[in-house]
């Protein structure tokens, strides 16, 4: 994944930048980076965060950066932020999100030598926020490049941009998929996408951007420069997973959103249980909400140990993946041995973890492990936005279901409905391959009720195949209605 925060100040941004975007640090475990404009230029700094947290990494920046603009980023990507010379002048960006043609357009580039400009990076490769800086810099203007990008994209990308004269921009993805948040306080502005680190740095709220809208922005206050479109589709996983739970998104707060789940968790799917707990951290919320529904005591089996461990799905390698989540949470036998419990957790991918945990309980003496997951199966790998290490459909448990039952071109639409038979099918099959005692999952109904944004705002495609931003579109991108597109009738016959 990754996130990003930009400053704009009437004196120094630093301090602001720096913890700013240290806010964003359990988006990303890989690479850190900080760059601020002030009397002596451009100056940069990119780190590994794999080993040490960003603040430690950049303490010492901080102490020799001077600056009234700056852009900090925490990427999974590439090496950010970018310094680029180009025929604009000299500006510095930072990206987030997941572009799936960018080989396409990296040929394109290339091909027709319009890239005018230098690559700065050394790391061998072109990577994203490089190719989204050469498509900006074939335009007249920053602002026309800009929406020349999001017109060529396919997936996301959300862009902060600081020019050689002090300007600060900032631009959200085509269909809003991430957030982009503008505070404001005496001494200049920022823009960033988790909205919690607004209070503690002394910043008022002032609005979220639209879909595809960009301002320009100076210490005074900013301006529109491209209007917002009318769809959005913002990922709906950010209140459900990886969205901080203190931050606020189009006027909807995770934590909130996540108690809300987890009542809808207990009035849909009830169990006769002694408490409800969660799967840290995320899981946490939701089963506090479950257990406020149920009238029933919270409690926690489970501990986890925070202090130096990655979010488990941050590894790029499985194995290592693995480990993480077994090794950060600690079991309380006290609190399992011979009760009834029902766990509550944000999502089930490959199922590996979740299946360890309910061993995990059994052999301490647990009676029932019961499982309520926040959110609909995950049918459909992320095409849009990169929160996930997933890069394979079948990495999915449901998928290899799927494959088992019914072969490599099946009908997956005929899994979403949950009151259909092959949806229950598939969490029956779940439930014995994990070793559960029941299993329940989050109807996609009853999440967007949570959230508390309209349906057709909020992108549903890992659970239902349907991209709102192109209406009709289906999961194979065909254009056909998800629910009976030519792959689908093709499989079915």
């Amino acid at each position: 994944m990754g996130g990003f925060c930009g400053v704009i100040s009437k004196g120094e941004c630093v301090s602001d930048l720096f913890f700013g975007t240290d806010y964003h640090s359990h988006l990303g475990t890989h690479r850190g980076g900080m760059a601020v404009l002030g009397p002596n230029g451009f100056q940069r700094s990119i780190h590994n965060i794999q080993n040490a947290p960003f603040r430690s990494k950049f303490e010492h920046d901080v102490a020799r950066f001077s600056g009234s603009v700056g852009l900090g980023v925490i990427s999974d990507t590439d090496p950010q932020p970018l310094i680029m010379c180009s025929k604009l002048g000299t500006f510095g960006i930072v990206t987030v999100g997941l572009i799936t043609n960018i080989a396409e357009l990296e040929r394109e580039l290339f091909q027709n030598n319009s890239a005018q400009l230098q690559f700065s990076t050394n790391s061998g490769m072109v990577g994203p926020t490089e190719v989204v800086s050469a498509l900006i810099a074939t335009q007249s203007s920053i602002v026309e490049g800009v929406k020349y990008v999001q017109s060529r994209i396919k997936g996301s990308c959300s862009i902060l941009l600081m020019t050689d004269d002090g300007r600060l921009y900032a631009a959200r993805d085509r269909y809003g998929r991430t957030p982009i948040v503008v505070g404001q306080k005496e001494s200049g502005m920022i823009a960033l996408m988790e909205s919690c680190a607004l209070p503690n740095l002394g910043y008022d709220y002032v609005r979220d951007l639209g879909p595809g809208e960009m301002v320009e922005m100076s210490a005074e206050g900013m301006k529109t420069v491209v209007e917002p479109g009318e769809k959005m589709a913002i990922c709906s996983f950010l209140w459900v997973y990886y969205g901080y739970p203190a931050s606020s998104y189009e006027g909807r707060n995770v934590e909130m959103a996540r108690y809300r789940c987890g009542s809808a968790l207990a009035k849909r799917y009830p169990t006769p249980v002694d408490a409800a707990c969660g799967i840290p951290d995320s899981g946490t919320s939701h089963a506090l909400g479950y257990a406020h529904e149920a009238g029933i005591k919270y409690a926690r089996p489970f501990v986890k140990y925070t202090p130096t461990w990655a979010r488990s799905f941050m590894p790029q390698e499985q194995r290592q993946r693995e480990r993480v989540a077994s090794m950060k949470l600690i079991p309380i036998p006290g609190l399992i041995k011979d009760r009834r419990l029902v766990f509550c957790d944000d999502s089930i991918v490959r199922g590996t973890q979740l299946g360890k945990q309910a061993d995990r309980l059994f052999k301490e003496g647990c009676r029932e492990v019961n499982i309520r997951i926040a959110c609909p199966p995950l049918l459909y790998p992320c095409r849009f936005i990169n929160f996930s290490r997933s890069k394979n459909e079948y990495d999915l448990i449901t998928r290899r279901y799927i494959r088992g039952r019914e072969g490599e071109n099946a009908d997956i639409s005929k899994y979403v409905d949950h009151e259909g038979e092959a949806y229950k099918g598939m969490v029956e099959y779940i439930r014995e391959k994990l070793n559960l005692t029941s299993l329940a999952f989050q109807t996609v109904d009853d999440l967007v009720a949570a959230i508390g944004i309209p349906r057709d705002r909020l992108c549903t495609y890992c659970w239902t195949g349907e991209d709102v931003s192109m209406p009709g579109s289906c999961a194979h991108g065909c254009g056909g209605c998800p629910h009976s597109c030519p792959h689908a009738r093709a499989s079915a016959s």
